[in-house]
Formats: C-alpha cells, sequence, structure tokens
C-alpha cells in the first residue's frame, strides 16, 4: 500500500468515525479535492450520510477508476468464453477466483500423494506397506501437534507451498522409497517426497522431523 492508499484509507475512517454533523462537514471540506476526484463531494446534513460518502468513494476508488483494467480483464477471460461460464455457474468457479484459506488436513495430504509399490508378495512390498501406514500415522501427528512440525511443514518440503492452489498441483505429487538414507528427501521441481525405509514409527517420526527441520532451501536434504 503506498501512501495515497494510506491517505485514503485514513481519510475513509475518519470521515466514517464522525460523530457529529459538524465534524463530518469539517472533515469533508479538509479533503474536498480527493472526494471531488471521485465524484461524491456533496453537502452533507445528517451525520447517516457518512455512510454514503464512503460507499461512493469506495466504489470509485476500488472499482471505476480501475474500469479499464477491468475491462481488459474481461476481455481476457472472453476469449476461452471462461466469463460466459463464470456468469452462469458464479458460485461453481468462485473457489478458482478467489482464495479462501481453509486448513491443511492429514487425510488430504496422504490422498494427495500417490504413489507405485512393488510387485505384491515381495519383501519389499511389506516394508513399502508398512512405511505408508507410517506415513499416515506421522500425518496424524503433524496436524494433532503431537510431532516437531504441522502439515503445512509437510507440504511446503515435498512442494515449496504451504498450501493447496485451487487448480491444483502439477505434476501430481508422488511417493517413493529410499533404500539408501535414513532420512526423507523431496524434489520439489516434481512434487516428489521419497521416504525412508525403516522398521518402527518411533524411529520414522523422529528421522522425519529431523530431516525435515535441517533441509537446506524447500526440501532437498
Amino acid at each position: 500500500m503506498d501512501q495515497q492508499d494510506n491517505v485514503s484509507w485514513s481519510t475513509m475512517q475518519t470521515i466514517e468515525n464522525a460523530a457529529s454533523v459538524e465534524a463530518l462537514q469539517d472533515c469533508t471540506l479538509r479533503h474536498s479535492t480527493m472526494l471531488q476526484t471521485a465524484g461524491c463531494l456533496r453537502h452533507v446534513a445528517a451525520l447517516e450520510e457518512k455512510k454514503t460518502v464512503v460507499s461512493d468513494y469506495l466504489r470509485w476508488y476500488i472499482i471505476d477508476r480501475n474500469m479499464c483494467v477491468i475491462d481488459r480483464f474481461k476481455e481476457g477471460l472472453s476469449a476461452l468464453q471462461f466469463l460466459t461460464a463464470l456468469q452462469q455457474y458464479p458460485t461453481l468457479l468462485a473457489p478458482v477466483l478467489c482464495y479462501s484459506e481453509k486448513k491443511l488436513t492429514a487425510l488430504e495430504l496422504e490422498r494427495l500423494f500417490k504413489h507405485d509399490l512393488s510387485p505384491s508378495g515381495s519383501n519389499r512390498r511389506l516394508r513399502e506397506g508398512q512405511t505408508l501406514g507410517y506415513w499416515a500415522d506421522y500425518l496424524l501427528d503433524c496436524e494433532e501437534g503431537q510431532a516437531a512440525l504441522c502439515v503445512e511443514d509437510v507440504l511446503m518440503f515435498a512442494t515449496g507451498l504451504t498450501s493447496l492452489p485451487p487448480s491444483g498441483l502439477e505434476p501430481l505429487p508422488k511417493i517413493e522409497f529410499l533404500d539408501d538414507s535414513p532420512f526423507p528427501m523431496a524434489n520439489t521441481c516434481s512434487n516428489t517426497l521419497k521416504l525412508p525405509l525403516l522398521d518402527s514409527y518411533n524411529v520414522f517420526k523422529s528421522r522425519m522431523d529431523f530431516g525435515i527441520q535441517n533441509s537446506p532451501g524447500f526440501g532437498c536434504f
């Protein structure tokens, strides 16, 4: 936010907090040039009119003065007929365009990562299945505060992101298994998380905590 923005918001707060008609009139007079530019300068005779002044100014500041940019944005959306779809199904498409904070859960993170297992019946397949069980338990511990990390830390280690983008991740996250390292590894370019094959959950948990906490950069230990 630049200096002009700070002045604008400060002025609107002053108008909105005016406790008398006299205070409101004095504020609008002091900032008459700014209000006139926005087309919302008026003689106020009642305290309730402050809401109209603020509403009109904010509409000008956010929408009207940016109309050229908004029109160009709409033209871009129209090129692929997305604007038409957005107008027809606003509720369905709103999550794609509007950020809404959503708490990441252990189950979501577990389902996010796909994996290829060794042939059924092999010793390695048994160890991989055991490790996937450790992985699920570890994510639950992260979610419940029973580990040194939270689920967002694990996602950051594996993908470089702390939250899931509305359009999903590309490439799709996957799990691989390590024979030659007791600590987890990750490749954030391919969204690949590599889990160590260990003999107990307690060891797995401590190595995951240590490996992720001490990883340089976004997650390559």
